[in-house]
């Protein structure tokens, strides 16, 4: 059997990067690309995130920035808050870390075994609000004596790692016969620093993979489902501001995933090639298989993959999660679909920002006006469907006459309809929404977005 004995190391840090790098089999098209995966997840602390947390923290020590009895403060989606509670743990500091209350729970009993604070903050608010996660994670390491802020979305030692690690570690493993790097863009580290080192020794073509309504594709900025990869932006965000340490002209271009195709991704390759990931995960491989389809046979593609799916098994692999939100069949019938029958998708919605006098003009011109109109965030966008974060309340027709014709409709909605995957069992969603009148608004919702809108009595 030759030699069997594993790496040893004084500290679990020096763990920290050299992951394996593993062919992809069984979903790449037959013929096409190979399809090569970094398995970032093999790291310590379980993401690609390590890498950047113990580089940050040891350029840190060194500077004097964090003191032998400093606090370690972020904030971050999770993988980052993760990596960096490791190196604390290890290297003998205290830890606060500040997330977005839609962080899975796993992420949130991870931080704290490591021992570090967690302070939940609303995710959906504009930059300029205190509560912000960046904002907020700033306050708290100002007011906490020692505190020292990491500051993934503008430190340089973000990136640089990856210039100095995972790019050389890629070129190696495919001993330079890479072509093609994909990576997904959360603060733009990975993508920058590895592309950078790629680019530079064998003229690699860099995709960034992105969620389709990510600011960075040209999206809306509206919410998504996949955790820890593209830019949110809040309708009332002054100021579109994007991480200092993403190299916006590195992409040579960027492929928008939707949130349905990464989260079948994912599930595919848990099921087809025993691997268990994250929703960004599946976000970069679903673009490394566009990639796969359009390039031949003598390309190689290496799609970084961040995390493991371990801590999204209360999401991406929970089918009730999956099926409330229209991305997966119940499996049995009749489906809310079913009962619905063919349908027109779209969605007559009045922004926040509307006038009481412009919602009733709307309506009087209309032949068959509904009965309720659903009120979202003022976004500017086309999309004929809407993200269900983006859904402020709802606003009965026959409630207008009463109001004041210059009040906002944002300030006089009622609470947001019920929502309904298209998928669901139809007999299920009858019991459960069986506490509304039947003219009370449902919301359809397809991958996670509502595409239409019924009256409860038409679900039966």
């Amino acid at each position: 059997m030759g030699d069997v004995s594993g790496p040893v190391f004084d500290s679990v840090l020096d763990g920290v990067g050299a992951t394996p790098l593993v062919r992809l089999r069984r979903i790449v098209p037959d013929g096409g690309a190979e399809v090569w995966v970094k398995t970032e997840w093999t790291n310590p602390g379980g993401s690609v995130k390590d890498r950047a947390a113990l580089a940050m923290v040891l350029e840190a020590e060194q500077s004097g920035a964090l003191r032998p009895d400093g606090v370690i403060v972020e904030g971050t989606s999770g993988n980052t808050g993760i990596g960096l509670a490791m190196v604390a743990a290890a290297r003998g500091y205290r830890s606060i870390f500040v997330i977005p209350d839609r962080t899975t729970t796993e992420k949130v009993s991870l931080l704290r075994a490591y021992g570090a604070e967690v302070i939940k903050t609303p995710g959906l608010v504009p930059l300029e609000d205190p509560r912000h996660v960046k904002k907020l994670a700033a306050t708290i390491a100002r007011d906490t004596p020692g505190g020292w802020l990491a500051d993934q979305y503008g430190n340089a030692a973000n990136p640089d790692v990856h210039e100095r690690t995972t790019g050389p570690e890629i070129w190696g493993q495919t001993a330079g016969r890479v072509t093609h790097l994909v990576a997904g863009i959360g603060t733009g580290g990975t993508i920058t620093g590895t592309g950078r080192y790629l680019k530079r020794v064998g003229g690699v073509t860099v995709i960034g993979a992105d969620p389709e309504t990510s600011r960075y594709g040209g999206g809306d900025g509206s919410p998504y489902y996949v955790e820890a990869v593209g830019h949110y932006l809040h309708p009332l965000t002054g100021e579109d501001d994007w991480p200092a340490v993403y190299d916006t002209s590195l992409p040579d271009r960027i492929e928008r995933i939707a949130d349905g195709e990464s989260l079948r991704t994912v599930r595919r390759l848990a099921r087809e090639e025993g691997l268990l990931v994250g929703g960004s995960a599946g976000t970069a491989v679903a673009a490394a298989l566009r990639l796969a389809a359009s390039t031949g046979p003598d390309a190689v593609i290496v799609a970084v993959l961040p995390d493991s799916g371990r801590i999204y098994l209360s999401k991406y692999f929970d089918d009730g999660w999956l099926t409330t939100l229209g991305f997966l069949d119940a499996g049995t019938g009749p489906l809310v679909r079913d009962v619905l029958g063919p349908y027109e998708p779209g969605l007559l919605v009045a922004d926040a920002t509307t006038t009481v006098a412009e919602l009733r003009s709307t309506l009087d011109r209309l032949d068959d006006p509904p009965s309720s109109v659903t009120v979202v965030q003022p976004r500017r966008t086309d999309a004929t469907s809407w993200s269900v974060p983006d859904v402020l309340g709802s606003i009965r027709h026959d409630g207008l006459a009463g109001l004041v014709a210059g009040d906002r409709v944002g300030t006089c909605a009622g609470p947001p309809p019920a929502t309904v995957g298209h998928g669901e069992d139809a007999v299920a969603v009858r019991a459960r929404l069986s506490g509304l009148a039947p003219s009370d608004p449902v919301l359809v919702l397809v991958d996670g977005r509502a595409v239409t809108q019924v009256e409860r009595s038409t679900l039966g």
